[in-house]
């Protein structure tokens, strides 16, 4: 039962998504596939997996134990306030503080996902700024000037 609410649920996210995404408006010089078909995907891929869990549910699911979901929920923490701490203190210290926390989340050894965080940030930034030219602000913007 629980396989059929689930799925309800990520059918009515799946559908409210792909409404969303017609409203975008493609820039004149876009790409020819424009802004609007990777949502589609997304919204599509969703809506058959849901689907198919409405259809076919497993008989006897299995639930992950508290631990794991407060781990769950401890990252989903983790990814919302680093959403929300990019603009105000850069690229850098959010990526590495974050990703540092999800590492940590997975082995938790201080060093390992200390490292993991400050590789990870810097790696990512590189590729960001340099591979694909993104316009990222290594730190907070009141620290550049």
């Amino acid at each position: 039962m629980s396989d059929r609410i689930f799925g309800s649920i990520l059918t009515i996210l799946a559908l409210t998504f792909f409404v969303s995404a017609t409203q975008l408006e493609s820039p004149f010089f876009a790409d020819p596939l424009g802004p609007k078909n990777f949502p589609f995907i997304v919204s599509g891929a969703a809506l058959i997996c849901s689907i198919t869990m409405i259809i076919k549910p497993d008989k006897d699911p299995l639930w992950p134990n508290v631990k794991t979901l407060i781990k769950l929920f401890t990252a989903l923490v983790v990814l919302i306030l680093y959403a929300f701490s990019l603009k105000t203190f850069g690229f850098l210290l959010p990526t590495a503080l974050a990703s540092a926390a999800l590492s940590y989340l997975i082995q938790p050894s201080i060093f390992k996902s200390s490292a993991t965080g400050l590789i990870l940030s810097l790696s990512l930034f590189t590729i960001f700024k340099f591979g694909l030219g993104l316009s990222l602000f290594p730190f907070p913007k009141f620290l550049l000037g």
